[in-house]
């Protein structure tokens, strides 16, 4: 249950407030990356409960909109090119202006932009909508910020909230009856069907998903630490399914920890081999998650599987796994870490290598402790003396 108190915002408006039956299309911007895309889908779920009859619209970047994939309240999704930045010019204009043509084929009532790019500006003032909403962001808090929206929502809370949360937020405008904070992770029966296929000669079953690297390389875990963890869940009997993206630095990591493992060929390895949907459906079905502070740990969570995750610098109030089981490892409980604000992604730290195996080995084997016992209880439940008399 979420325990968090709606918060009151300073809020500045440009325009009257709109009808909020009104709204026939919307259009939600988040320029960022998969798992921010991911953590939207609870504003996304609360427009659909608040407008029944809206189509909803997303803007992301390219490659990020398959964290939406199957997701029935999104009716078009639209994406920006990164890559035309590095084309020239003139590319970058011609793709900026088929998308707005595109998006300008339909008179939005409401736009929310999520965004601080100014890219995400413009187009709140391209498109003209009857309504937008944005966030003050300090270093957006200017003339021409102001101008592009409507209305902007302060954001002197965020730092002490979850992402969800802050997200819903941009909502209070509006002032809707009903707030879902549900995270909603997506997948289609294609995505179901390729998985089996993939593992058609290894079925899988009662197994452990281990997604060891993240983003940003400042968030792993150190190499040997994986190897060790796997050695002794495998000594236990578990079944480990590793997984990971399609980066050949990404893969060799993968490698470097499977070389280290005593029994690597027992180990399922299917990095670079699957796409976020997909991934998803392998989560689903999984007893436990094991990773860091990444998309799929959201999606974890999102899905409700069990997760051991292992956290270094980043805001633990903003990005922890929202509301589901898990236990999280705090690399800053073993040395000093900077402030989340400070963080040098490009740094050569790895601040995660101060969490000992060890401690790691207990928590998982705590939190499988937990699963057993639920569905033992589970069991005991269904299959009862005095039920099987009935």
């Amino acid at each position: 249950m979420n325990t968090e108190k709606k918060i009151s915002h300073e809020i500045t408006f440009k325009h009257n407030l709109p009808n909020r039956d009104q709204p026939i299309r919307i259009l939600v911007i988040k320029l960022r990356h998969f798992g921010d895309v991911l953590l939207t889908t609870p504003l996304i779920n609360t427009l659909k409960a608040n407008y029944p009859h809206a189509l909803i619209d997303v803007l992301v970047y390219e490659g990020t909109e398959v964290m939406l994939a199957g997701n029935k309240a999104v009716y078009l999704t639209y994406t920006v090119d990164r890559a035309l930045k590095k084309q020239g010019l003139k590319k970058q204009y011609r793709g900026e202006k088929a998308l707005l043509n595109s998006l300008g084929t339909w008179h939005y009532d409401l736009i929310l932009n999520l965004s601080d790019q100014w890219r995400a500006a413009f187009y709140c003032y391209k498109l003209n909508p009857t309504f937008s909403i944005g966030f003050r962001y300090p270093r957006r808090n200017n003339r021409l910020w102001r101008f592009c929206h409507s209305a902007l929502v302060d954001t002197d809370l965020q730092a002490s909230r979850h992402t969800v949360m802050n997200n819903l937020s941009i909502l209070e405008p509006l002032g809707l009856p009903v707030i879902c904070s549900d995270v909603t992770m997506s997948y289609r029966q294609m995505d179901i069907d390729h998985l089996e296929l993939l593992c058609q000669k290894t079925p899988l079953s009662d197994y452990i998903v281990i997604q060891p690297m993240a983003r940003w390389a400042f968030k792993n875990w150190s190499i040997t630490s994986y190897s060790q963890l796997i050695d002794h869940l495998m000594q236990r009997g578990e079944k480990i399914v590793i997984t990971g993206g399609r980066s050949e630095e990404e893969i060799s990591s993968i490698r470097q920890i499977l070389k280290g493992c005593l029994y690597p060929e027992e180990i399922i390895n299917l990095a670079g081999k699957l796409d976020m949907p997909e991934l998803a459906v392998l989560i689903d079905r999984a007893k436990l998650f094991i990773g860091v502070d990444s998309a799929p740990m959201h999606m974890a969570a999102a899905l409700q599987t069990p997760s051991v995750v292992l956290f270094g610098p980043s805001n633990l109030k903003q990005w922890h796994p929202w509301q589901a089981p898990h236990t999280l490892i705090w690399a800053g409980n073993y040395r000093p870490l900077p402030s989340p604000d400070d963080i040098n992604t490009d740094t050569s730290e790895r601040y995660l290598d101060a969490i000992p195996v060890a401690d790691v080995i207990t928590a998982v084997v705590r939190r499988l402790g937990t699963i057993q016992d639920a569905v033992m209880a589970k069991k005991s439940y269904y299959f009862s003396p005095e039920m099987s008399q009935s």
